[in-house]
């Protein structure tokens, strides 16, 4: 599971994520990135998964769960003062965790590339 201490619940920085940050994204995750906002060594990782996409809030909280499972071995390979917003898009309804790993694998890759 994802430590407390990495976790984005700032308001703010999910909104500077979205708009100032970069982004990658496949059919299932939109992974956006922002780097220099918060110290040196804060690794902040957040999720969005919309009602639209999944309307009851036990598939919501599901699949939050599962993702911030799969970010525990990423989060020390972002660069240091990372923030990084994971957004759920509808292609991830009905995903199995491996589709969902693999899509979060090449989510991070590619935008971590942009940020670098």
């Amino acid at each position: 599971m994802l430590s407390p201490e990495n976790r984005l619940r700032d308001p703010e920085l999910f909104r500077k994520a979205f708009r100032y940050g970069s982004h990658a994204g496949n059919s299932k995750l939109v992974v956006h990135a922002l780097t220099g906002e918060v110290s040196e060594t804060d690794r902040l990782v957040g999720f969005v998964v919309p009602k639209k996409v999944f309307s009851r809030a036990t598939d919501r909280n599901r699949i939050k769960r599962q993702l911030r499972h799969l970010m525990r071995e990423y989060v020390e390979q972002l660069p240091p003062s990372c923030v990084l917003v994971i957004r759920v898009l509808p292609g991830s309804k009905g995903a199995t965790y491996a589709q969902l790993a693999d899509a979060l694998e090449n989510g991070i890759n590619r935008v971590l590339k942009k940020v670098r």
